[in-house]
């Protein structure tokens, strides 16, 4: 079984175009042969080039989309019931016609396909363009926050019990005790880092115990966000969970500042249009950029063999990263105990 996983990822780091235009043509699409690797951290992502005279001219005039992006899972990240709980939101907020880019179905109805030989999942979805905002208006807002309000409404309708769920023990605790066994934080640091996280999640944990949770996007900053002529639309579900909504609101204007609480109030102002806030989750969000930071560093060493990741993050494991993410934290604890 372990030898099995070593080959899907050694698989999957190599993926090669070849192994990609294969997947995409055994689903009954013909490719021009054209294949793009596009920026992906997390799973490998291509744009491929399909051959439009390929089709009759009935199916011609339904497929005018000339370009599809191909997905594909990284190995033992997400179970097939996982990334299929993934596409049943997108497909939900379809149905409820909100913009989001959907799965396409394969020739069986499904939207999840396994890779033969490799055991890799893959999903196909059309290109969409659009650009990323630097910075939003109060009337862009004001319309993301409506956009989310609804997304959250729809998320709101249904559980989705084998995701993850974004907490003090998934994203604090498990993931302390990962880095703690894989020997990732150096000698001299390491008391005070677990210690400082041990007390984070010791303080924060009644508080998410008073919030509702749902299937949020979990990762939705503005680098999700794209906006084109129809307006704004979000994209990469790959990191939803069931968590408090506000984690969605905080990561699209996650400053301290007075502009930023001011930006922060208009968005959910837009929000509520659609759906009622919680406020008291307002007192989250410093445990959940806590949370985050600790997430994040357990991702990269999770990654480390990849060969990617390396490249990426040259100063990952270094004295004066683990420094800076020790001082990060315990300046965290301080902002949490502060509104205690």
């Amino acid at each position: 079984m372990e030898a099995k996983a070593e080959t899907q990822e050694g698989y999957f780091f190599n993926l090669t175009p070849d192994a990609v235009l294969e997947a995409v043509e055994i689903s009954g699409l013909r490719s021009t042969g054209r294949c793009t690797a596009l920026n992906s951290f997390e799973n490998r992502v291509y744009e491929v080039e399909l051959d439009i005279d390929f089709f009759s001219e009935e199916k011609a005039e339904k497929r005018t989309q000339s370009r599809i992006i191909a997905k594909f899972y990284r190995p033992k990240r997400w179970t097939f019931e996982q990334i299929q709980e993934e596409h049943e939101f997108i497909l939900d907020l379809c149905q409820d016609e909100i913009p989001v880019i959907a799965p396409l179905s394969f020739p069986d109805g499904g939207t999840l396909r396994c890779m033969p030989g490799c055991g890799i999942w893959y999903a196909l979805f059309p290109k969409v363009g659009g650009r990323a905002p630097d910075e939003l208006t109060d009337d862009q807002l004001r319309r993301v926050g409506r956009l989310l309000g609804r997304i959250h409404q729809v998320g709101a309708s249904k559980s989705s019990p084998h995701r993850m769920r974004l907490d003090p023990s998934t994203y604090g605790y498990f993931n302390l005790k990962f880095l703690l066994e894989k020997k990732v934080i150096p000698l001299d640091f390491q008391y005070r880092y677990q210690s400082v996280v041990e007390k984070i999640c010791e303080v924060i944990e009644p508080w998410f115990q008073e919030v509702p949770f749902q299937r949020i996007h979990g990762d939705c900053h503005l680098g999700n966000l794209l906006w084109n002529d129809q307006g704004p639309f979000f994209l990469d579900f790959d990191d939803m969970v069931v968590g408090p909504p506000v984690q969605d609101l905080w990561l699209l204007v996650p400053g301290r500042d007075l502009q930023s609480e001011h930006q922060r109030e208009v968005l959910i102002q837009g929000y509520q249009e659609f759906k009622e806030l919680d406020r008291r989750s307002l007192r989250l969000i410093e445990p959940l950029r806590a949370l985050r930071y600790v997430n994040y560093s357990a991702w990269i060493a999770r990654r480390w063999a990849d060969p990617a990741f390396p490249l990426a993050f040259p100063h990952y494991g270094s004295y004066q990263y683990w420094s800076t993410e020790l001082e990060d934290l315990e300046s965290q604890l301080k902002w949490i105990l502060s509104s205690y």
